[in-house]
């Protein structure tokens, strides 16, 4: 059962931040920035240590923007003599992107819903049509339109009443997340009076069509604790906290089940999950502990007829389990096993329908589909022949159909949605990715499942895709990708971005590492808290194989990562630089001790059972081994790309500055070492779809610049 990880998020397209900073000329002598030294004494333990740069903790000092805009100077200076060639490749992905794309329309409530792209536009529109797709389109939300005048736009929260009239909305123009909630009337155009500042964006509607609830976070960490109730028409002031939660160890968040009978408040932590629900009915209502939390104890529930269905790892289902419980008796005493728990298979979550049960499952490291009728017939899986794909469901909102919509992808097809009729077993791919221009053919590329084995004997897939033709001479340019926390598993998926690598002849690798979940719970558990470094040798042993099967060698192998995944970057990078000649970190978490040290900064309290606690002396030991920022050291470094966001909320922007700055004066070679800073945007990059091409093109220019590959 995946977990949202907090110093994570777009996972699979992750766009590092960049700024665009005003132009400099870059004079044949010129010197990087140097940051100024202000020693800061830190002590833990009677470990003493001493931050240099401590002081760039302070985003309204000016000095501190000062010494990023310079920074953001030299890189575009040291990097002018790619300008053009970036502009090159940002043409080059968009131009194999349908830039008048839309969704495949989903049925809800009497309506299809559709989001769309215009020709030349950064942002979608929200549309819908009522009872067929020949109905006249009723635009509810143009994002190109709501974001003018804003650097970052993000559209988000979208709910609809069930009398289909009111929509309500969230918007952050800042990328902290923070967000303005409002409702439109959707037939008449109209914004209502009310509004809800500073909140999460996360809603549910109340049955009523006039009372809904939704969350908000702690002003200072981020951390959303608070459940409100908003009746329409009144202030806001007004609304009544029906739920707080006091353990900064746990978030809160509330929805409406498919069923839309009951309303839940989920309260998660990484290692345990309490639920409260309501009649969707009666919001008026208190609501009432499903199960009380025990520590350890991981629960999601799904409402179907007179039951819940709950995927569990209670009695040690490590891999967890399917229980089912009357909707009148919920405690963990009454569930009763509907699928036992398996050494070998992991249930990562279920879709219910009228007639059918779908079970996503993960075994040896690959996506299964399940479908299981109720009636009690022989239970199938959907065929997949490959072993670098991905499967995944997508849009079942429906209760009374037979068809399964998922959605499928390998490292070389592009994704797919797909409705799988599981009466007949029958299927009608209903759109597929198209990759413009007309060089496209996937019979050009092949993709690999290779292992490598660890210090350890763990064998560690990888999923590799290259272009056909290559040779194992030891100099094929090498990018490798990996995460390996929070549970969050890198499952193998299609780029038509990647494309302009592969093109080149790079060979692309995900490292499957330990701390994902890819094989099972027991890879993530094996991949955190005192086991963490296992993700690092995994990531390291991984890249040796390349190197000795002759993919690749350490002239021309290249590491990227971001956030929990630039945390791993940065620790490669002091463990064994000599093996790559690149390095691209995004967002990265590299100043793990005091991060995990101060509980004011956003999300930290809630990371403790992924990292442990460093106010426990053996935790604090052990973060402090591999803490990036705190082990560089005087030796040679790889050439470098450093990205960050000056309103990230995750992962302050200081650390990758620190981080950088420690960097320059420790390091004893004279490779390239760059720190670009987003002053606009947050976490996730710039907004628009177009803008995180132009930060993927800044990467691609760093590594193909290495590789004296310009064309």
């Amino acid at each position: 059962m995946k977990k949202q990880p907090y110093i994570f998020l777009l996972s699979l397209i992750f766009a590092a931040a960049y700024a665009q900073p005003k132009k400099a000329k870059m004079t044949k002598n010129m010197q990087p920035p140097v940051a100024t030294v202000k020693p800061h004494k830190l002590e833990k333990f009677s470990d003493i240590r001493i931050d240099n740069y401590f002081w760039l903790n302070d985003r309204e000092n000016p000095d501190v923007i000062d010494y990023l805009n310079k920074e953001n100077e030299y890189y575009q200076a040291a990097t002018a003599h790619t300008a053009q060639f970036q502009k090159d490749l940002f043409n080059e992905m968009k131009s194999r992107i349908k830039e008048d794309d839309e969704s495949v329309p989903y049925l809800y409530n009497g309506y299809y819903y559709i989001t769309r792209f215009e020709k030349g536009q950064d942002y979608p529109i929200y549309a819908r049509k009522k009872a067929s797709l020949d109905a006249p389109e009723e635009i509810m939300f143009n994002g190109n339109e709501m974001a003018k005048g804003h650097k970052f736009f993000q559209l988000g929260g979208i709910s609809i009443s069930n009398d289909n009239r009111l929509a309500i909305f969230s918007v952050d123009v800042v990328g902290r997340r923070i967000y303005t909630t409002q409702l439109k009337d959707l037939q008449t155009g109209e914004l209502l009076s009310d509004k809800i500042e500073k909140c999460t964006g996360n809603v549910a509607w109340a049955n009523d069509n006039k009372t809904f609830f939704y969350t908000r976070q702690d002003e200072k960490t981020l951390r959303s604790d608070k459940v409100y109730k908003h009746i329409l028409g009144t202030d806001s002031s007004q609304d009544k906290l029906v739920y707080f939660e006091a353990d900064d160890t746990f978030n809160v968040s509330v929805s409406k089940g498919k069923s839309k009978k009951y309303i839940t408040i989920n309260i998660s932590s990484t290692l345990t999950d309490e639920y409260r629900f309501i009649s969707a009915d009666h919001p008026e209502a208190d609501f009432v502990i499903f199960q009380p939390r025990i520590r350890g104890l991981e629960y999601s529930i799904s409402h179907y007829n007179d039951s819940f269905y709950i995927v569990t790892n209670a009695d040690d289902a490590t891999n967890f389990k399917l229980m089912k419980t009357p909707e009148t008796a919920t405690s963990k005493e009454n569930w009763k096993d509907l699928i036992p728990h398996r050494e070998d298979v992991l249930i990562e979550g279920i879709d219910i329908f009228k007639d059918y049960l779908v079970i996503s499952e993960r075994s040896n490291g690959l996506n299964k589909i399940k479908i299981m009728p109720w009636s009690g017939a022989e239970a199938y899986y959907l065929p997949f022949d490959i072993e670098t794909y991905t499967a995944y469901t997508t849009t079942n909102v429906d209760f009374d159909t037979d068809v399964l919509r998922y959605g499928y992808q390998s490292m070389a097809t592009p994704s797919s949605i797909i409705d799988f009729n599981m009466k007949t077993k029958t299927k009608e791919i209903k759109k597929e990715q198209q990759v413009l221009g007309g060089k496209f053919d996937k019979n050009n590329y092949t993709e690999e499942r290779l292992w490598a084995k660890a210090a350890d004997g763990t064998m560690i897939p990888m999923s590799v895709v290259y272009r056909k033709g290559i040779q194992k001479d030891g100099k094929n340019p090498v990018l490798q990708y990996a995460y390996g926390s929070y549970g969050m598993s890198m499952d193998p998926y299609f780029s038509t971005t990647r494309l302009s690598l592969l093109d080149r002849g790079f060979v692309y690798v995900i490292a499957h590492i330990r701390g994902g979940e890819d094989l099972g719970r027991q890879w993530y558990e094996d991949g955190k808290l005192l086991k963490k470094k296992n993700t690092f040798t995994d990531f390291i042993d991984c890249s040796k194989y390349l190197i000795a099967q002759k993919w690749t060698s350490a002239e021309h192998l290249y590491a990227e990562g971001g956030s929990a995944g630039g945390l791993l970057m940065g620790a490669v990078a002091n463990m064994a630089p000599e093996l790559y000649n690149g390095i691209i970190a995004q967002v990265p978490f590299v100043d793990v001790m005091t991060t995990m040290l101060d509980d004011s900064i956003p999300l930290t309290t809630g990371e403790y059972d992924e990292w442990g606690n460093p106010n426990e002396k053996e935790y604090y030991d052990y973060m402090r081994s591999y803490s990036p920022y705190d082990n560089v050291q005087a030796q040679d470094y790889p050439n470098m790309y450093v990205s960050t966001g000056l309103h990230d909320s995750q992962v302050q922007y200081w650390e990758p500055a620190k981080w950088v700055a420690k960097l320059r004066v420790m390091k004893t070679n004279q490779k390239q070492l760059f720190l670009d800073t987003n002053m606009d945007a947050g976490h996730g990059g710039a907004s628009g779809r177009f803008e995180a091409l132009k930060e993927l093109a800044k990467e691609f220019a760093f590594l193909l610049d290495l590789e004296k590959i310009q064309r």
